[in-house]
């Protein structure tokens, strides 16, 4: 054996006690997250230990995002990578299968108590075109819809599962991760409560989405969306599809037609021109939100109000 293999052998030696003393005495874990809403999720669940990293920033999607060399760097540092699901994110399929063993993938749309929904496709629901960023569903498994966080009974399953997920890979802090998640889990108790009460004058009034992301959130809350204008919201429609989108907005008699931020402002003003429908702006992954712990209330909050306030009868 050589001088410089044995250096080698005792510089990881060093780095792997370095490690495991570092876990000893309680370090906290690196976790990487994906998208905003569960990212907060997951900083609450961490609060008192550490802070997660937010890999989805800003104004982008996690439908669309491209990941970066430096970002692949930091999910392969983690000792946890929290995602929803491959089909909502699809750039995490490659970097997911060459990541080394000692990263733990956890795929919360996946989460034992989580309630999936099927994609809906046809009527007045957009019929969904193949495509790897909208299907939804894992390999082998039937499809569902992966817009799992906005129901919150869902997110309570979520929680539980990342704090079983911390609390195995940073023993010394699982007792703070489940007392986190237990007060998390109370507070989108009430959440569920106040959000249900708010939007009962509304129930059952007819709107329709840009795309069809909010089913979780309508069954959870009572309220009834009667299509969706496009399959992709960075789709471009063309003249003769918004006349036929006027058509059906006009036909189903919807109180509201949702837009969604920095998406078609022109397409829903032009669908809309004409009928009895207001319009408003839903933001269901947060993109405009800063993140942080409270950011899932603030997203789900966000919405209720925007439905509520358009969705009334006028005064």
């Amino acid at each position: 054996m050589s001088f410089l293999t044995r250096v080698l052998m005792v510089a990881l030696l060093a780095s792997a006690l370095g490690v495991s003393q570092a876990y000893s005495q309680g370090a906290s874990p690196r976790v990487v997250v994906t998208s905003k809403p569960i990212h907060a999720l997951v900083a609450e669940v961490m609060k008192g230990v550490g802070e997660p990293e937010l890999l989805v920033d800003g104004n982008a999607s996690p439908h669309t995002y491209a990941m970066r060399p430096s970002d692949a760097q930091r999910v392969n540092r983690a000792e946890v990578f929290f995602r929803i699901s491959e089909g909502l994110e699809p750039f995490t399929a490659k970097i997911v299968r060459a990541l080394p063993r000692s990263v733990k993938v956890a795929t919360l749309a996946e989460a034992l108590g989580v309630k999936r929904l099927p994609r809906r496709a046809g009527g007045t629901f957009e019929a969904r075109k193949h495509s790897h960023a909208h299907d939804h569903s894992p390999r082998g498994k039937a499809a569902y819809d992966a817009h799992v966080w906005l129901d919150p009974d869902n997110a309570k399953a979520m929680t539980a599962a990342i704090a079983a997920v911390l609390a195995e890979r940073a023993p010394a802090h699982a007792a703070r991760f489940r007392a986190n998640a237990d007060a998390l889990s109370a507070r989108l108790d009430k959440l569920a409560a106040k959000l249900t009460s708010d939007l009962a004058p509304v129930a059952g009034r007819p709107f329709i989405v840009l795309h069809d992301a909010y089913q979780y959130f309508e069954h959870r809350f009572g309220l009834n969306a009667v299509g969706s204008i496009l399959v992709d919201p960075d789709e471009q429609p063309s003249a003769k599809r918004i006349s036929d989108l006027r058509k059906k907005v006009a036909s189903l008699g919807a109180v509201c037609v949702f837009a969604e931020p920095g998406h078609h402002p022109r397409t829903i003003s032009s669908v809309t021109e004409g009928t009895r429908s207001r319009t408003a702006v839903l933001d269901p992954e947060g993109t405009a939100l800063t993140p942080g712990p409270n950011l899932y209330f603030e997203l789900m909050t966000g919405l209720a109000t925007a439905m509520k306030d358009c969705l009334a009868a006028p005064a």
